[in-house]
């Protein structure tokens, strides 16, 4: 059960710090991708992004950058922005707090940013209060690499299904299409699950929305 447009009440729910959508006064739409990277998937994304002169933010997973660092260090170079997604994709609502902040701070050796996203969404208020702590503690210290600007959880405004086996693609590219509006943060997954769908969804809603008018930018 998943939503594909966040409800207004659900945001309201959570702290206001969290990112949801950004200014619904420009048209601009901002792709994202989790889990990432791995082989086949993310390359053709990035081949596809560069088509359509699009830049897009990457909240990946530690254990694949360790494994493969070449498609990590071919995202920043192609311009995009990186953002943590814990090492082992954590699900927070079943982690003690300890060991989510330990997960999350290992991936933050690799991708040194100021954004995260947690998996499946899921986080606890008190692991969002402690992971804004810790960051406060130590953005801008001698020891870290990552500048003054605000740390910042990043959530979405629209979930493309495209991790749903049981979607179709053309159900997938509606999904999107219909509630993508300006300043949504759109979800996709550079995974092999969701491969089957992104790889159908993708150019074709970069080609709509690019008829359209909208520009996209990273977080």
């Amino acid at each position: 059960m998943y939503l594909i447009k966040t409800p207004f009440l659900l945001k309201k729910l959570y702290p206001s710090s969290l990112i949801w959508n950004k200014a619904r006064s420009h048209k601009v739409i901002y792709l994202t991708f989790d889990d990432g990277p791995i082989p086949i998937v993310t390359p053709w994304v990035l081949k596809t992004l560069k088509n359509f002169n699009a830049k897009a933010t990457f909240f990946c997973i530690g254990e694949n950058i360790t494994k493969y660092p070449e498609i990590f260090a071919q995202l920043k170079a192609d311009g995009h922005t990186i953002g943590n997604h814990t090492f082992n994709h954590l699900k927070g609502w079943i982690t003690d707090d300890e060991t989510y902040l330990e997960n999350f701070n290992k991936c933050q050796q690799l991708t040194q940013t100021n954004l995260f996203r947690p998996p499946y969404g899921r986080i606890k208020f008190s692991q969002i209060q402690k992971l804004v702590n810790s960051r406060q503690s130590e953005v801008g210290s001698p020891q870290s690499d990552v500048s003054s600007s605000q740390f910042s959880i990043v959530m979405w405004d629209v979930l493309s299904g495209d991790f749903d086996v049981q979607l179709s693609p053309e159900k997938c590219l509606k999904n999107v299409l219909k509630h993508t509006e300006n300043g949504s943060i759109v979800v996709f997954h550079d995974s092999l699950k969701a491969w089957k769908r992104l790889e159908y969804t993708l150019p074709k809603a970069l080609q709509y929305w690019k008829q359209k008018g909208y520009e996209f930018k990273t977080l």
